[in-house]
């Protein structure tokens, strides 16, 4: 019986073939980029061109070793996990705070220490925020559609999260983690009347911690006029935005960018995609996004196959990963472009980051693996529907 279900349930019947292929592709892409984006600055500051691609292959493929485990785990494990993640995510945001274990880079304490590996608190937290998330909000549907109060619920929740992100800090970060919370629980059927006013109330707190602190709001200023001082705030995004002018239609060509060679600061990770639209033009940017928006298309579309196939858990789970991942790409190639102020976000799968990577990676692995739950639900039915 178990010889005849295995054979009936190939790994290309029963996993999303796009999806997967489309990942792949961005990670390859990422790998490449990465090597032509750091190999000068690598070369320079570390004695070895490839230190900075060697590391991120590591990760990869910790990240895709890790990810099949997750690929043999029903997803109900993390539904009936509960509290337990969100205790764990507010754990490892308190942690970094904690004198002598958080690690500073630019002035910013986002970093743990673990075997040797730097580990951004915010990528982990995150995701465990969202797999809570998925459960409560099936947990407490009723309440959810029903009241304010299940909706103030999990989001103090996060905004306990968000404070201890803006205590690092790591305002990015915090914004996305409330987009994509608010995402989950619109997904389980959340009111549009509370979902507005909470909005209009992060909007205005957003703009007033902006105010309040120096260094945001140079930030903000930087971004909306550049040229109004070209060395110091506005020197990224000036270095971003020639690189991204250079690469016109067709792009200088893979490894012939000049932006890159100490020009552009963190070429080779927040600013990745100002690489690749100079070395590979409009045609290969445009390529990118599409890529992309593949991404973000095949998690939703899973999402909407979970939800029709009556798994309420597994539809807010792949749903609020497909925001999370579109929300961040929009995010980081906005930054690139001029269009959003600098936030400090990785291009998911293309950027230097070992943590995100990895967790961007689990987070696939979490989509393909309620993919396979769908397609195991829906054979019964389709073999009752035969008979």
């Amino acid at each position: 019986m178990k010889a005849q279900r295995a054979k009936a349930l190939p790994i290309a019947a029963g996993y999303d073939v796009p999806l997967l292929l489309i990942s792949a592709a961005l990670l390859g892409l990422g790998l490449v980029m990465l090597t032509s984006a750091s190999i000068g600055f690598a070369e320079r500051s570390t004695g070895s061109p490839f230190y900075f691609l060697e590391r991120q292959a590591v990760a990869a493929l910790l990240g895709i070793a890790c990810g099949l485990v997750l690929l043999r785990l029903p997803t109900r494990t993390w539904e009936r996990a509960g509290p337990m993640l969100p205790c764990l995510a507010i754990v490892l945001l308190t942690s970094v705070l904690v004198p002598g274990l958080g690690h500073t880079v630019n002035g910013s304490t986002r970093w743990l220490r673990i075997a040797g590996l730097a580990v951004q608190v915010a990528e982990p937290a995150r995701l465990l925020l969202i797999l809570y998330l998925a459960g409560y909000a099936v947990r407490h549907a009723a309440e959810l559609r029903a009241s304010l109060a299940g909706f103030l619920k999990p989001m103090a929740l996060v905004i306990v999260c968000d404070l201890l992100l803006l205590a690092q800090p790591d305002f990015g970060s915090a914004v996305v983690l409330t987009a994509v919370a608010m995402a989950v629980l619109f997904a389980a059927g959340a009111r549009l009347r509370d979902l507005a006013v909470f909005t209009a109330l992060a909007v205005a707190a957003g703009v007033l911690l902006a105010i309040a602190s120096p260094y945001r709001l140079k930030r903000i200023t930087g971004f909306m006029d550049p040229w109004a001082d070209p060395y110091d705030s506005g020197f990224q995004l000036i270095q971003s935005l020639i690189a991204i002018g250079s690469g016109e239609w067709l792009g200088t060509g893979l490894g012939a960018g000049v932006q890159k060679l100490f020009y552009l600061p963190e070429a080779h990770t927040d600013f990745v995609f100002a690489v690749i639209a100079e070395e590979f033009g409009l045609l290969g940017s445009s390529l990118l996004l599409l890529l992309f928006a593949g991404l973000v298309w095949r998690g939703i579309a899973i999402a909407r196959s979970a939800a029709a196939g009556g798994l309420p858990y597994q539809a807010c789970l792949a749903f609020g990963i497909a925001v999370w991942l579109g929300l961040q790409v929009f995010v980081n190639i906005g930054v690139n472009m001029g269009v959003l102020p600098t936030k400090g976000l990785t291009l998911p799968l293309i950027s230097y980051g070992r943590s995100s990577l990895i967790i961007t990676l689990l987070s696939i692995a979490l989509l393909l693996r309620v993919d396979h739950e769908v397609r195991l639900a829906a054979q019964p039915r389709r073999r009752r529907g035969g008979r």
